[in-house]
């Protein structure tokens, strides 16, 4: 490979020999790795087939539905499982509380945790000793939805669907406003952060619709809890008269 490069002569000098010297040993290396680089190159035509979460060879989280994760069945959640070739099997089951399901015919399977799809094999597999090469359909026919709980003092407290984005704001608008003995500057939002910790937002109502801005207005998530609690005068009113209650405060303060 050096016999291409001139690396004599007695017109260089020792400095130029040196050069010269460091460019032999170095250009094979060069060629090798543009070698190696080649082989790699699949040929014209030839098609790839990437891996499953694989991106260049390297797993990659974003590319395993970790950002957008299925919908884990839990207990009373309905699926109806549907045989293609084999009717006479098909049912409707629900989740029972210990997250059994029972099949006609084969008992019963867990599947509390489980995916749709995860669900789907599950059924076939417990069907391949009664069947040949069952197909299943499974679809997801009620669950629990999203929900948050508006209560205290509000025109119509209970329990709410979560349909879409919706601010603190607008789900006590949904629970019917706030009644005259609420107290608008305390108005709790209570969120589960985990089975064993939950996390409390203390949120003046008043004043931001007083400002007119809903920016610090906090967007609900499933589950979350609205608590509106009730003022000090009409917590007082029903020990004192009205008349003395009113020399001293104004229900419009709170």
């Amino acid at each position: 490979m050096c016999a291409s490069w001139d690396c004599s002569g007695p017109a260089r000098e020792a400095s130029g020999h040196r050069e010269a010297l460091a460019v032999c040993f170095v250009a094979p290396t060069l060629l090798t790795v543009a070698a190696q680089g080649q082989q790699s190159t699949p040929q014209s035509g030839a098609s790839t087939v990437a891996k499953p979460g694989a991106a260049d060879g390297v797993w990659s989280p974003a590319l395993t539905g970790v950002r957008r994760p299925l919908y884990r069945l839990r207990a009373s959640d309905q699926v109806e499982v549907k045989f293609i070739f084999s009717p006479e099997f098909d049912q409707s089951v629900m989740v029972q509380p210990d997250g059994y399901i029972p099949l006609r015919g084969t008992g019963q399977i867990y599947v509390e945790g489980a995916s749709v799809p995860e669900l789907q094999e599950a059924i076939r597999m417990a069907y391949a000793g009664i069947l040949h090469d069952p197909e299943v359909s499974v679809t997801l026919k009620d669950f629990d939805k999203p929900y948050f709980i508006a209560a205290g003092e509000l025109g119509h407290p209970g329990k709410y669907e979560l349909r879409s984005d919706t601010t603190v704001t607008e789900a006590v608008a949904i629970a019917g406003g706030f009644t005259p003995r609420a107290k608008h500057s305390q108005v709790v939002l209570f969120r589960r952060v985990s089975d064993g910790l939950v996390e409390s937002h203390l949120l003046n109502m008043k004043e931001i619709l007083k400002s007119k801005d809903l920016g610090e207005d906090i967007h609900l998530r499933p589950g979350d809890l609205l608590f509106v609690p009730q003022n000090l005068i009409s917590k007082l009113r029903q020990f004192l008269p009205a008349s003395s209650i009113s020399m001293y405060a104004s229900s419009a303060q709170f």
